[in-house]
């Protein structure tokens, strides 16, 4: 499966953004996630969702981003509100096989080429 990501873009501080991410399999039955770049840092998880709609949020994201997915359109979507210039990042979307919501990147097997955000102070 591929997975092409889009929407990040240059915002202010307080804005708000809004990522997609399109599968060009059936990700139907899998956990997708978003993780996050920054440069010269590691690459950190950020969000995932299950079929079932469960999330997991990394604590820097709490209450300020969603995660959410249209399965019928294997999609993933993260809205993002309230935006810092620490959250300045390549984000990157991301599959795993994993039946489990994980926060680990080497259990994610595919993965988007990355969509910028910049947030200026």
């Amino acid at each position: 499966v591929q997975l092409q990501a889009s929407g990040g873009g240059l915002v202010q501080a307080g804005g708000s953004l809004s990522l997609s991410c399109i599968a060009s399999g059936d990700t139907s039955n899998n956990v997708l996630g978003w993780f996050r770049q920054a440069p010269g840092k590691d690459r950190d998880f950020v969000a995932a969702i299950a079929r079932s709609g469960a999330t997991a949020y990394a604590h820097f994201v709490t209450g300020r981003f969603t995660i959410s997915r249209d399965n019928a359109k294997n999609a993933v979507y993260l809205q993002m509100n309230l935006l810092k210039p620490a959250d300045t990042a390549v984000y990157y979307c991301a599959r795993t096989r994993s039946a489990l919501l994980t926060t680990n990147a080497a259990l994610y097997d595919a993965w988007g080429q990355g969509t910028k955000v910049t947030v200026s102070s």
